[in-house]
């Protein structure tokens, strides 16, 4: 039996625990909200001491269940990923050309650094003009970015859907090219009507068995994530 000294001692000391247990539940509370998993607090009824808390929810499990909704979200962004694949058809010369040099290069002569140029060519679902339909235009600015003798063009374009499937919509690319018959690599940085607030990657690559002199043709995969 504790002597009387004792009893109240115990007894002074128990409105102290209350209190500090009060402090305690609303970051408790906080951290059910956090954690999954919920951990009770131990009831120790013959003892006068404080019971001890356990944590909220072991830092292992924490890490699993991150990991675990990382790697759901990865799978769906790559379930979400769209292929779009177009042709694009750029006239060089002649009256209906649809690419030019808008601004020489101020240094003069042969120099091409600060040239600008427009684009606005032809967007078909096929490399031949005769059986293709027209999907809509490939529209930009280019401006000759290199100081030296590499070629580096950095072109802003709008894909321009007037027809088909994706008719309504455009896709903003944005790049810079170092050599016109390899695979060029732009970053899709936006879009508008179906394709509000996407991103994604657009690989060009030049056609040279349906090109001719004056007429390239260029296969456009759009890489969207929609």
């Amino acid at each position: 039996m504790p002597s009387q000294s004792n009893q109240s001692d115990a007894s002074a000391v128990k409105p102290t625990n209350r209190m500090n247990l009060a402090r305690q539940i609303p970051s408790l509370g906080r951290a059910r909200c956090i954690a999954t998993t919920i951990h009770t607090l131990p009831q120790q009824r013959h003892s006068s001491r404080r019971p001890a808390m356990t944590a909220p929810s072991s830092p292992l499990l924490m890490l699993a269940l991150l990991l675990l909704t990382s790697s759901a979200c990865t799978s769906a962004k790559a379930d979400d990923l769209k292929l779009i694949r177009v042709y694009m058809h750029e006239t060089l010369s002649g009256p209906n050309a649809t690419v030019l040099s808008s601004v020489q290069s101020p240094l003069g002569g042969n120099a091409t650094f600060g040239q600008m140029g427009v684009l606005d060519n032809e967007l078909r679902d096929g490399p031949r003009r005769g059986g293709s339909s027209e999907l809509g235009r490939f529209q930009g600015l280019f401006a000759m970015t290199g100081s030296g003798r590499a070629l580096s063009i950095l072109s802003a374009v709008n894909v321009v859907f007037t027809a088909g499937e994706h008719r309504g919509s455009t896709l903003a690319m944005l790049g810079t090219i170092h050599d016109l018959r390899a695979t060029v690599e732009r970053t899709i940085v936006g879009g508008t009507g179906a394709f509000r607030m996407v991103r994604g990657y657009g690989l060009i690559d030049y056609v040279p068995e349906a090109s001719t002199p004056g007429h390239d043709v260029y296969r456009v995969d759009l890489f969207v994530v929609v």
